[in-house]
């Protein structure tokens, strides 16, 4: 899912290069995306769209008559830049708004339609998708506490709870996490005062480099390839590579559709933290520290050979 230093270059990409233009049409291929039906979609038809902005993960369009177009992409949606008068056709082309130099596609590469667009008019509507987590990148510390602590959750369920942060999800949390060197299922209030300057001293930090570096990137363009994995990353989609910091292997815990990694020297003390999937199938002979882990893997190899 993009997350805030994912949204911010869409926000710059949208207003370098749509603020001003008119939506000279609109096709829809899934209607189910659509999730509003008053204000309709096509009344931006023949209107510019004034400005853009971020809310948390969305990004809004503003339009004159103070109506609003509100998308929210969720894991797989994605606008792409294609050029002028391209319609919908593939099964992952979900809507065309078309320009008159060019045409922006909003695509979703998923079998499950989770993206949504949603036309509303005023500011008290617009309000009502506004999940109102606190903008860490303009916070204080204190204000960061007071959201962190107001819930006792594991450090990684309270920062990517859009209610308590805006724009953090399993991407950055993972690496803000490193950052920090906190396990991810610690609990909230058992941090310390130091602890708690830490982790917001490595949200910002962390948020802003990526922010920058990904907008750097992408220049005068336009982002068509954001994604959930970087290179660049230190523990997020790194299983089994070695730890920046000091070279141990990644881990990680499996949940639904997402996962966690992060460094058992760096974050949990040497601890491995119980995958819900591999830790039931082994049961006793899981591994409870890195330590273990390695004796394990290099075992398990030795037998295999």
């Amino acid at each position: 899912m993009p997350e805030y230093p994912d949204i911010c270059v869409y926000v710059d990409a949208l207003e370098r290069l749509y603020v001003g233009k008119t939506i000279e049409s609109v096709s829809v291929r899934c209607p189910f995306i659509v999730r509003t039906f008053a204000p309709c979609l096509s009344s931006v038809e023949g209107q510019a769209i004034r400005s853009v902005r971020r809310l948390g993960k969305r990004i809004v369009w503003e339009f004159d008559a103070d109506v609003f177009v509100v998308f929210h992409l969720m894991i797989a949606g994605r606008f792409h830049r294609r050029n002028a008068k391209t319609k919908p056709r593939s099964k992952t082309d979900l809507i065309a708004f078309q320009c008159e130099s060019d045409t922006l596609m909003l695509t979703e590469v998923s079998k499950k339609r989770r993206a949504s667009v949603h036309v509303v008019q005023g500011n008290d509507a617009l309000c009502e998708h506004d999940p109102a987590g606190l903008e860490v990148m303009t916070s204080s510390v204190n204000a960061f506490r007071d959201r962190l602590l107001g819930e006792n959750k594991t450090l990684k369920r309270a920062l990517t709870n859009p209610r308590n942060f805006s724009g953090i999800g399993n991407a950055y949390s993972d690496e803000i996490l490193h950052a920090a060197k906190l396990s991810p299922v610690r609990r909230t209030k058992q941090l310390n005062d130091a602890e708690i300057a830490r982790l917001f001293d490595a949200t910002v930090a962390t948020l802003g480099y990526w922010r920058d570096l990904l907008l750097e990137e992408t220049g005068e363009g336009f982002p068509e390839k954001v994604t959930a994995f970087h290179p660049k990353m230190s523990v997020h989609g790194k299983f089994g590579h070695p730890c920046p910091a000091c070279k141990t292997e990644i881990q990680r815990i499996t949940y639904s559709e997402n996962e966690t990694n992060y460094c058992p020297r760096c974050q949990t003390e040497g601890k491995l933290l119980a995958d819900r999937s591999l830790s039931r199938l082994l049961k006793n002979d899981w591994p409870k520290t890195i330590d273990e882990w390695e004796n394990f893997e290099r075992g398990h190899k030795f037998e295999s050979r």
